[in-house]
C-alpha cells in the first residue's frame, strides 16, 4: 500500500533521531531544581512558547484527515473555529493569572483554592484527561504503514522513542524537541498542499470533484453534531497543557502574548491539512479507511524526498503531542497524586523520580487503550465528555473571587459530573443498534454532566451566600 524509497527511509531515521537527540541535548541545559524539571525554571521567551504550545495542541492529524476527507471544509468549523475561541478566551482572561499564580499544575491550583483531596480528585480527573492514547494509537497505525510491523510492536517502538529523553531532561527536553518538529510539521504540509496543487490543479479541481456537501460550513452533519464539538473544545480551558505552557512563560504578558499568536499559527495550519483532506477526497475516491487519506494521498501525489519529509511532518505532529502529554500524565501521578497521598519531598530527585514512574504508568496505560479501543475519534470523545464537565467550573472557579466556590461544592462537581455523563455515554452504548449511541432522550452525554455541574456551582454559591450572611447578621442582644 505504502512504499518509501530508501532516501525517505533514511530521512525518517535521521528525523527520529534527531529528535532524541535534540530531547538529549537539551537535558545538558538543566539546572538544579524540581522547577527546572518540570517548567525549565520558567524561562520561556515568546519564540518557544509559541513553539511547544502550536506544536503539542495539534496531535490528532490522522483524526483530522479522515474528519476532512467525510466532512470537507467542516473540518475547519469542528476542528478549528471552537478552539480559537477558547484558546482567545483563555488568552485574554486566564493566561495572565495562571503565569502570575506561580504554580506548576491544575492540581497544585485546586489544593490552593480548596483543599488537599480536591487536588487528589483532580488529578485523576486531569490523568484521564491528558492520558494520550490517542496520540500513541496514531503513531502505531503510522509505524505500521511505513514498515510493515505490528501495530502493538509499532506502538511500543514509536512510544518509546517518543518519550526516552523526557526521563532526562523534563519540560526543557520536551520545549526543545517540540521546536524542532514545529518546523517540521509546517514543512510537511507545506510541501502537500503544493505538490497537491500542482499535480491536480486550484480550486476548480476541488471544486468538481468533492460532494457539494464537502465545500459547506456543516458537511452535511448536524447542528447538535456540531454543538457538541464546540462544548468539547471546552478542554482548551481547562488543558494542562496550556496551564503549563503558562507557568513556563518568563512573565505574564508572555503567556498572553504567546496564545494569541499562537491562534494565528493554528489558522494557518488548518488551511493545510483541511487542504490536503480536500485533495484526498478529489482525488481518493471511496476509501475504505479515511484515516488513512494523508498517508495514501502522499502515496499518490508525491515524489521520493517529499514524501520522506510529508510523513517526517505526520510524525511531528504527533510526537510533539505525545511527548507533552506523556510528561504531563507523569507529573500529574508522581507529584500531583502521589506527591499528595503518600506525601513524598519535593525536592528535586523526588520528583524527577516520581515523575519517571508517572510516566511510565502513562505510557503503560496510554498503550492499552490504544490497543483496546483503536478509534482516534472515539477516544478524544470518551475523554472529552467524561472529564471536561468535571473540572471545568472548579478549575475557572478557582482563578476568581468573585465566582468562586467552597471546596465542598468543587469536590461534589468533580465526582458527580464526570460519573452522570460517563452513565450517561455507557447508557447510550447500551442501546446501540450499530450505528453510534442512542444516547436518552437524544441528548449527548456531554450535556448532562455539564448541567450537573452548574447547578452544583449555582446551588454552592446560594449556601456559601447564604452562610455568609448569617455570619454578618448582629448577634440579637436580651
Amino acid at each position: 500500500m505504502i512504499h518509501l524509497s530508501p532516501i525517505d527511509i533514511a530521512l525518517i531515521a535521521a528525523y527520529f533521531i534527531g529528535v532524541v537527540f535534540v530531547g538529549f541535548r537539551a537535558s545538558r541545559r538543566k539546572k538544579s531544581g524540581a522547577d527546572d524539571f518540570i517548567l525549565a525554571g520558567r524561562t520561556l521567551t515568546l519564540p518557544m512558547f509559541v513553539a511547544t504550545l502550536v506544536s503539542t495542541w495539534y496531535g490528532g492529524i490522522l483524526g483530522v484527515g479522515e474528519f476532512s476527507y467525510r466532512f470537507g471544509l467542516s473540518n475547519w468549523i469542528v476542528f478549528g473555529v471552537p478552539y480559537y475561541v477558547f484558546a482567545l478566551v483563555f488568552a485574554l482572561f486566564l493566561a495572565k493569572r495562571v503565569r502570575a499564580s506561580n504554580l506548576t499544575s491544575i492540581p497544585e491550583k485546586l489544593e490552593a483554592a480548596y483543599d488537599r483531596t480536591a487536588a487528589i480528585i483532580g488529578g485523576g480527573l486531569t490523568f484521564v484527561l491528558v492520558t494520550p492514547a490517542a496520540y500513541v494509537l496514531m503513531l502505531g497505525v503510522l509505524a505500521r504503514l511505513m514498515f510493515g510491523v505490528n501495530l502493538a510492536v509499532g506502538v511500543i517502538i514509536t512510544t518509546a522513542i517518543t518519550v526516552v529523553y523526557l526521563f532526562s531532561g523534563g519540560f526543557r527536553s520536551d520545549v526543545w524537541a517540540n521546536a524542532l518538529e514545529f518546523v517540521l510539521m509546517f514543512l510537511g504540509f507545506a510541501l502537500m498542499v503544493g505538490f497537491a496543487v500542482h499535480h491536480y490543479g486550484g480550486w476548480e479541481f476541488l471544486r468538481s470533484h468533492v460532494p457539494a456537501l464537502h465545500l459547506t460550513w456543516h458537511g452535511g452533519n448536524s447542528w447538535q453534531f456540531i454543538a457538541i464539538w464546540f462544548f468539547i473544545a471546552l478542554w482548551t480551558l481547562v488543558d494542562p497543557a496550556f496551564h503549563q505552557r503558562c507557568f513556563a512563560a518568563k512573565d505574564p504578558a508572555t503567556a498572553q502574548r504567546g496564545i494569541l499568536v499562537s491562534i494565528l499559527f493554528w489558522f494557518v495550519f488548518d488551511f493545510l491539512t483541511t487542504a490536503s483532506g480536500l485533495y484526498a477526497r478529489a482525488a481518493l475516491q471511496h476509501l475504505d479507511d479515511p484515516s488513512l487519506s494523508y498517508p495514501l494521498l502522499a502515496e499518490a501525489t508525491l515524489p521520493s524526498v517529499a514524501k520522506g519529509l510529508f510523513y517526517i511532518g505526520m510524525l511531528a505532529t504527533i510526537m510533539s503531542t505525545l511527548s507533552s502529554l506523556m510528561l504531563i500524565s507523569g507529573i500529574t501521578v508522581g507529584k500531583d497524586i502521589m506527591g499528595r497521598v503518600r506525601r513524598v519531598g519535593s525536592d528535586e530527585a523526588s520528583v524527577k523520580r516520581w515523575t519517571n514512574f508517572g510516566m511510565v504508568c502513562a505510557a503503560l496505560v496510554s498503550v492499552c487503550l490504544a490497543l483496546l479501543l483503536p478509534s482516534v475519534v472515539s477516544l478524544w470523545y470518551t475523554v472529552g465528555t467524561c472529564v471536561v464537565p468535571g473540572l471545568l467550573i472548579p478549575v475557572l472557579a478557582s482563578y476568581s473571587r468573585r465566582f468562586g466556590m467552597s471546596a465542598m461544592g468543587a469536590k461534589s462537581i468533580m465526582l458527580t459530573a464526570p460519573l452522570l455523563s460517563t452513565a450517561w455515554l455507557l447508557a447510550g452504548q447500551l442501546n446501540s443498534r450499530g450505528d453510534g449511541g442512542v444516547y436518552p432522550y437524544g441528548i449527548e452525554p456531554m450535556y448532562p454532566g455539564l448541567l450537573a455541574a452548574l447547578v452544583g456551582w449555582i446551588i454552592d454559591r446560594i449556601a456559601v451566600g447564604a452562610k455568609r450572611l448569617s455570619a454578618n447578621r448582629p448577634t440579637e442582644v436580651k
